[in-house]
């Protein structure tokens, strides 16, 4: 690990995070706080699978007080999900097993851990003969509706998968510009069939996903306004856009909504003070998951906003991510208002694992 480091002064107090170490209980899943682990991929699983390694990384997390983990994305069983050769993947054989061990590591200790499904869409490298699936060819091959069905029955499959390993539920992952986020995003998505068009029927592909796999887990979808190739990118313009989109997603089984956006603190819309996961629960009524920069020493100054999203009941759970990297026992550290022990996050500790 890197040795410098800039604590946090304990004038600061506990993060505002106390209303975080409470119970909760998603789609009968019984939490014990409401600390999530946000996704991150870590290129630390050769040929898709998850080692021990693997295991102890996400064991750390959840014996030091995170109350759900979300994995890193796991490809789907289809060629056209990644090119990346060290990227899990969610499929029957050897990472099935390798992914027991780790629900295995995870539950000894008292934790909950979802897989996060994910197909990259036009961020797949062209290669192997194979070409990144698309809505409407934008970066890539333009899926037909049999190749639609054979994603959802990807997608299906490796709930199965994820089920026979132990997890507790499946995160889809409907953001920052992947696949499933492509057929949301009008930038990327201009079909005139059933899968395009209105914010609805964008909605249909994500939707027909949750409907494939709700039946083995609970079901959380991730979603987002920002791409990770653009910042300003909009899947809905307005809360009632936002609400055709949701509710369809709703109706399909979606059991919770993670809402990403790169700072928590920040309206989704003008003229209210919601964030997106408060638009979230507030259009569907379903428990919401906030993210977005929480516990870096620059978001000090919002802390409070994030207790009053919670004390409110504006949203229900908080996904950490970066702060995790560099200290696996932070949810820990801040109950404990050992504010002194966290390590401030560094581009560095990227490149570490443990």
């Amino acid at each position: 690990m890197p040795t410098t480091t800039t604590h946090r002064s304990p004038a600061a107090g506990p993060l505002g995070l106390a209303a975080a170490n409470v119970p909760f209980t998603l789609a009968g899943l019984d939490l014990p706080n409401r600390f999530v682990m946000a996704p991150m991929t870590r290129f630390r699983s050769p040929g898709g699978v998850p080692t021990a390694e693997v295991a102890d990384y996400y064991r750390r997390r959840a014996e030091n007080g995170v109350g759900l983990i979300v994995t890193e994305g796991t490809l789907v069983g289809h060629p056209s999900a990644s090119h990346e050769t060290t990227v899990p993947r969610m499929t029957a054989g050897a990472a099935e097993a390798g992914w027991r061990g780790v629900t295995t590591a995870v539950h000894a200790v008292g934790g909950r851990i979802a897989a996060q499904l994910w197909h990259l869409g036009s961020e797949r490298r062209p290669v192997d003969g194979v070409e990144a699936w698309t809505p409407s060819g934008v970066g890539g091959h333009a899926m037909s509706t049999a190749d639609i069905d054979t994603i959802v029955a990807a997608f299906a499959e490796s709930a199965r998968v994820a089920a026979r390993a132990g997890f507790d539920a499946v995160e889809i992952h409907g953001a920052h510009g992947y696949l499933l986020d492509e057929f949301l995003w009008p930038a990327t998505n201009h079909r005139t069939d059933a899968f395009g068009g209105s914010p609805a029927r964008r909605a249909a592909l994500p939707a027909e996903v949750i409907r494939a796999v709700r039946g083995e887990l609970p079901v959380i979808f991730r979603f987002s306004q920002f791409k990770e190739r653009d910042y300003q990118a909009r899947i809905a313009q307005s809360p009632a856009e936002l609400a055709d989109i949701l509710t369809v997603l709703a109706d399909a089984g979606a059991d919770a909504f993670h809402a990403s956006q790169r700072r928590f603190w920040e309206p989704a819309f003008p003229g209210s003070p919601l964030n997106l996961a408060g638009w979230a629960k507030k259009l569907t009524g379903l428990p919401s998951i906030t993210v977005g920069s929480v516990g870096l020493t620059s978001t000090l100054p919002h802390m409070s906003r994030l207790t009053e999203g919670l004390t409110t009941g504006e949203f229900d759970l908080v996904a950490v991510g970066r702060i995790l990297l560099g200290n696996p026992t932070w949810a820990r550290l801040v109950t404990e208002n050992r504010l002194t022990e966290i390590r401030d996050y560094d581009k560095a500790h990227e490149d570490v694992y443990f």
